[in-house]
């Protein structure tokens, strides 16, 4: 993809999310039912990397790491991403003149060493310049297992679509600055949602190579609301929801529905019903829609749909949750449906008493 805007940091997309928990067994049987395959383990250390499509999900389980201590005060969850760049050394050097702070990654033996700056929630945030196949730091730090197709395609997700953030209020504009100090990303989206109760403000930051997309969640100024609670359930700030894309969306549900990965409860039916007047001609067949609880955004002006069709699992690691999306020349986020989503999740926390009517 042409870089959107000046790309000084040789963005490439997302390469991995790390994850950790405290609990042994606890992430592998999630990532089973999402659809990804166990395809290599660490040579020196107690790390697995899961795959899916162009997908990698790091398990790493070595004691006294930086991913077993956030694991002891987060619970389990993300604990780490990597983008991929150009040029690590490069990378890593101008985040540091501009302020960035170095994580430092213990490495045994003939193991190479990953550039990291601490991101939000201080989980660190790698840079990644080997990913091509033969020459991965997967290929050189791990062993493949012997018979595991190493690209499985699982239940259909081809690519991390965007890592969600949720921040303390007042922390979103650091947060934003600090994307667009060192890697030139922009705000492409602002969202002031506002349920019943409470509310939230979002701001959706893009990479200058269109592929690295970070959302920043902060609880409205009302509070007690469901970032709030978010924060004290996580203890901290960190990824909210991963987001992955696939090209069919329904085959995806079917085989995620399938596996027992818990979803979203569809909204009511006059969410379907009124699909037709929001994006008159969309093309899309409801019922198809309707009886899987799939969401639609986008804009059918001119005549020609440009649509996003997205789905939310249910909270699957302590309060963090997964997102399934296809998009058909939409590259949005689904704001037309954040604030239905926004309403269900207030709903749901009135009635396990999180707020008071």
């Amino acid at each position: 993809m042409a870089d959107l805007f000046e790309n000084p940091m040789g963005l490439m997309g997302f390469e991995f999310v790390e994850f950790a928990s405290p609990t042994p067994g606890v992430l592998e049987p999630v990532f089973e039912k999402l659809g990804f395959t166990k395809v290599a383990k660490h040579r020196s250390k107690d790390v697995t990397l899961y795959r899916q499509g162009g997908i990698n999900f790091i398990i790493n389980s070595e004691p006294r790491s930086n991913a077993a201590h956030f694991a002891a005060e987060h619970g389990a969850a993300a604990c780490g991403m990597a983008f991929r760049v150009k040029d690590s050394h490069q990378a890593y050097a101008r985040a540091l003149e501009l302020g960035a702070q170095a994580v430092e990654i213990p490495t045994g033996p003939m193991e190479l060493r990953l550039p990291a700056i601490k991101g939000i929630g201080g989980a660190p945030l790698y840079l990644i310049d080997r990913f091509e196949d033969g020459q991965s730091i997967y290929d050189i730090d791990f062993e493949f297992i012997d018979g595991v197709d190493r690209h499985p395609v699982g239940h259909g997700l081809k690519i991390i679509d965007h890592l969600t953030h949720n921040v303390y209020r007042g922390r979103m504009s650091y947060w934003a600055g600090f994307y667009e100090r060192l890697f030139n990303f922009k705000e492409i989206r602002y969202f002031d949602i506002k349920g019943e109760y409470t509310g939230l403000t979002s701001r959706a930051m893009t990479a200058p190579d269109g592929m690295i997309r970070i959302p920043l969640n902060e609880e409205s100024k009302a509070g007690g609301g469901q970032i709030e609670e978010f924060l004290l359930q996580f203890n901290g700030e960190g990824i909210q929801h991963i987001a992955m894309l696939t090209d069919d969306l329904i085959t995806t549900i079917d085989a995620l529905r399938e596996a027992g990965v818990p979803l979203m409860t569809a909204p009511p039916a006059t969410y379907y019903e009124m699909l037709e007047s929001r994006l008159p001609g969309h093309g899309e067949d409801v019922a198809q829609l309707q009886a899987r609880g799939l969401l639609m955004d986008g804009s059918t002006e001119g005549g020609k749909p440009r649509l996003l069709l997205q789905i939310f699992s249910e909270t699957q690691l302590g309060p963090v949750f997964f997102e399934f999306i296809q998009r058909k020349g939409d590259d949005g986020f689904g704001e037309g449906n954040f604030k239905a989503l926004f309403e269900s999740i207030e709903r749901d926390q009135l009635k396990r008493g999180v707020i008071n009517a």
